[in-house]
């Protein structure tokens, strides 16, 4: 079984602890053994220098004033006289002295050849019981006392047990103050220990037992929760980042220094299909398909940090770049750009076909003042080059009118806005602003629509269209001839209509696709003497489709140009 923190913590201290108390009362009993021991043989070192001092007294051995010397010691105490060969020449307790051994190799006496004293506890062979013995050599012979070593004795040198319940209490109670030291010792790292397993049990009224771990403790919950704090709003903007990238029209795929693929979104893998006869579906072929080998080649050399070039495929235009990151990691991106490569073309032509359209009437102009200004004309010539003049400058007003008036369409579309309107009236209102000029063609203007139709439009560009479609039929459709508004269908959400002329159309209908261009012109020459900004349709086109509708050109079965759009219904 595995033992926690405290337990093995409390192991440890008790074991030592308990080794420590072990050898303090071994000591100390020995010690008291000792001084027990030493307080005996001064008992005895008593009676060996009184016999000694009486020996000292009589050059020979008096028997007799031994046996009387004996009698006033106590009656166990056994006295023998040793001479220097270790013959034992007096013994109180032995009557036949010639039966005992020699004693020169006791214990006691060969203590006292480098002591002045001689210790030893034994059985004695002649008496066959123990005997405590203390020897002393007066310098004739040994003197040699000894007690039997029976309970009495025993229990005299044995220590003191007050010192050992007295240690026992002390063991005891300093196990118990251990064990509750390392109770709130081991609470406290059973905590951090939650803390570093378990980190949901931290929250921000976490708290440490009141020790030297609790600062520690609490700094580790701050630090945590500041962590799971950042953690959770890296993981926030990470996942902002994943659905930014995952949503984003760019196709972005993530590589390791190892060229590995780490992540990419559908974009890419959608961009490698246009761009690779692959189907498999595997950002990796990027880095083996000839399509690529510019990028294979940057990857090869890595002389620069930085790769952006164009790709044309499947009659697509994409910007490959790839950027490379600290860890030489790398992100590749891929755009289709076909789009804004189209608008860009599309800027660059419009710029040579504003300049060429400008160019004309202010060269008019020019001429014009320049003739009248330099030549001496008299008062009827000069009225007609100013009045020519003044006719290039209203074309001029005209097509920086449409100029502004298309931009605002396409970059302010939200600025227009939305009401209901009945369009029949409204119609009815411009036939009435153009009755001269259709009067001058013998133009007849027929609107087919009924009273209650309603859309939601903005009358400033439904003016615009249908100004523009009308006068588009008054240049180029003859004279003598019809034009034609007419509801055709209507459904839940648009009415569709028709607005046609009974000229004779446009005999090339490759044409027609490109009537909505800006300054498209079907005839350069014959156009351009006709009038206009060439900008006409590109605003009806582009007003019809902030109305939620489309527009088509065709020729008119019957003869003519027809044109079919729908507009949103109220």
């Amino acid at each position: 079984m595995k033992l926690n923190f405290k337990k093995r913590l409390f192991l440890y201290f008790t074991f030592v602890f308990s080794i420590s108390i072990i050898g303090v009362t071994i000591f100390e009993r020995n010690k008291e053994r000792e001084q027990k021991i030493e307080t005996l043989e001064g008992k005895l070192d008593v009676y060996t220098s009184t016999i000694s001092s009486v020996l000292s007294k009589n050059v020979t051995i008096n028997i007799s004033n031994l046996d009387s010397l004996v009698t006033l010691f106590p009656p166990e105490l056994r006295v023998s006289l040793i001479d220097k060969k270790g013959k034992v020449v007096f013994d109180n307790s032995i009557k036949n002295l010639n039966q005992l051994e020699n004693h020169s190799q006791r214990p006691e006496i060969l203590a006292l050849k480098t002591n002045s004293k001689g210790t030893d506890i034994r059985n004695s062979a002649s008496k066959h019981q123990p005997y405590l013995y203390y020897a002393k050599d007066n310098g004739i012979y040994f003197i040699r006392v000894a007690l039997p070593y029976n309970i009495n004795t025993k229990n005299f040198l044995k220590p003191d047990n007050s010192f050992v319940y007295f240690i026992l209490v002390i063991y005891l109670s300093v196990l118990f103050l251990i064990n509750s030291i390392i109770r709130k010792f081991g609470k406290s790292v059973t905590q951090l220990r939650d803390l570093a397993i378990n980190t949901k049990v931290v929250d921000s009224n976490f708290h440490f037992s009141d020790n030297e771990l609790d600062e520690i403790g609490k700094k580790l919950t701050e630090n945590y929760l500041l962590l799971e704090k950042s953690k959770n709003e890296i993981n926030i903007e990470k996942e902002k980042l994943l659905q930014h990238i995952h949503n984003s029209k760019e196709g972005i795929c993530f590589f390791n220094p190892q060229m590995e693929v780490e992540f990419y979104n559908g974009h890419f893998i959608q961009y490698l299909h246009l761009i690779t006869d692959s189907d498999e579906g595997n950002p990796n072929v990027i880095f083996t398909d000839k399509a690529f080998e510019r990028l294979q080649l940057f990857l090869k050399d890595l002389s620069a940090n930085f790769l952006d070039y164009k790709i044309s495929k499947q009659g697509k235009i994409f910007n490959l770049r790839l950027v490379f990151f600290e860890n030489k990691g790398f992100e590749i991106i891929l755009n289709d750009i076909t789009l804004q490569e189209k608008n860009r073309i599309l800027k660059q032509e419009m710029t040579g076909n504003i300049a060429h359209e400008l160019r004309t009437p202010v060269t008019g102009i020019r001429g014009y003042l320049e003739t009248v200004l330099s030549q001496p004309l008299d008062e009827k010539k000069q009225l007609y080059f100013i009045e020519k003049a003044f006719n290039q400058t209203k074309a001029l007003s005209e097509l920086i009118q449409d100029m502004s008036l298309i931009s605002k369409i396409e970059e302010a579309s939200h600025t227009f806005p939305m009401q209901s309107i009945l369009l029949k009236k409204f119609i009815e209102n411009i036939r009435e602003e153009y009755s001269i000029q259709l009067a001058q063609k013998e133009m007849q203007f027929t609107i087919n629509i009924s009273e209650n139709c309603e859309i939601k439009g903005n009358p400033n560009l439904l003016n615009s269209i249908f100004k523009n479609l009308i006068d588009n039929a008054l240049r180029y459709a003859g004279n003598n001839m019809s034009i034609v508004v007419n509801l055709y269908n209507q459904d839940a959400d648009f009415c569709y209509f028709s607005f046609y002329d009974t000229g004779k159309g446009i005999e090339d209908e490759k044409h027609l696709s490109r009537l909505f261009e800006r300054f498209y012109r079907v005839n350069e020459g014959r156009s351009r003497d006709l009038g206009g900004s060439g900008l006409g349709l590109s605003i009806v086109k582009n007003a019809i489709q902030i109305h939620g509708g489309t527009i088509y050109a065709k020729n008119r079965k019957g003869g003519g140009l027809e044109f079919l759009f729908h507009l949103k219904r109220v």
